[in-house]
């Protein structure tokens, strides 16, 4: 039987929301995030909005102490912009980093039961695909390509997740600290596959927890056909790296036991 080690619960929390062009978004994520977690802290990371985002997002910040708003130079891609925010909030102390969407697909009423997981975890993914995920709204393509470049990825790297494009996460301060934050380099939605990577390969332990996922309502999805491009490509080298060196290392035991057996047959 394995033992699930207990981390215990969590103590002071950072919601990270990203955004870009989010205005009528952000005045409506936020409100939701401090009732469901009323002890959590929000960090808005606006990459210069033109549409005025981080306006916006400094008059929330203004009535509230627990928001605030980190304003980057311009759109450098949804991998940077979470970077920054977990240096923030290590520098800060924080136990605990929570990526969420601005556009409310990631339901903020869900983010008491991914807390509670990861007292058991360095990472909890709210997943879309395992038993009791769902997501709304989707048409049947989108349900495809989601479910088939995880197929893709699990399959590639060998990762024990089945929703590793899944962006809400909560990471544990420890294990940002233990990972090779350096090594993730995407910029856009493969960012969520190299950060499962750089976890897993750091000894670390994921959990899933199955989510409802709504598509947005408001606004424009930031997902892009280069975007699709350069997750596929990222996975795609990573993969044959990580499966080559799965047979390399079958080749060294094969060729030990082989000499193994030849002296002891001498």
């Amino acid at each position: 039987m394995s033992v699930i080690q207990t981390r215990g619960p969590l103590q002071r929390v950072v919601v990270l929301i990203p955004t870009y062009n989010e205005r009528d978004n952000v005045p409506l994520i936020v409100p939701r995030v401090r009732a469901a977690v009323p002890s959590a802290d929000i960090l808005v990371l606006d990459d210069n909005s033109p549409d005025g985002t981080g306006d916006v997002a400094d008059a929330l910040a203004a009535s509230d102490a627990q928001v605030h708003v980190l304003h980057r130079p311009g759109k450098q891609g949804l991998g940077a912009a979470y970077k920054a925010g977990f240096a923030w909030a290590l520098e800060r102390g924080y136990d605990a980093a929570v990526e969420m969407d601005a556009d409310g697909s990631h339901q903020p009423e869900q983010l008491p039961t991914l807390l509670r997981a990861a007292e058991r975890a360095d990472l909890v993914i709210g997943a879309r695909w395992v038993k009791g995920g769902s997501v709304v709204n989707w048409p049947l393509h989108r349900k495809a390509l989601s479910v088939g470049a995880n197929l893709y990825t699990k399959v590639m790297l060998g990762l024990p997740v089945n929703d590793a494009t899944g962006g809400y996460r909560v990471y544990r301060a420890s294990a940002l600290r233990s990972m090779d934050l350096d090594a993730v380099s995407s910029a856009g939605y493969g960012f969520q596959v190299d950060m499962t990577v750089a976890l897993v390969r750091a000894g670390l332990t994921a959990v899933e927890v199955p989510i409802e996922f709504v598509e947005r309502e408001i606004g424009e999805s930031k997902m892009s056909g280069n975007i699709v491009t350069e997750a596929f490509v990222n996975v795609g080298k990573q993969g044959f790296a990580h499966r080559g060196s799965q047979l390399d290392a079958w080749a060294r035991r094969v060729a030990r036991r082989r000499r193994e057996g030849r002296w002891h047959s001498a």
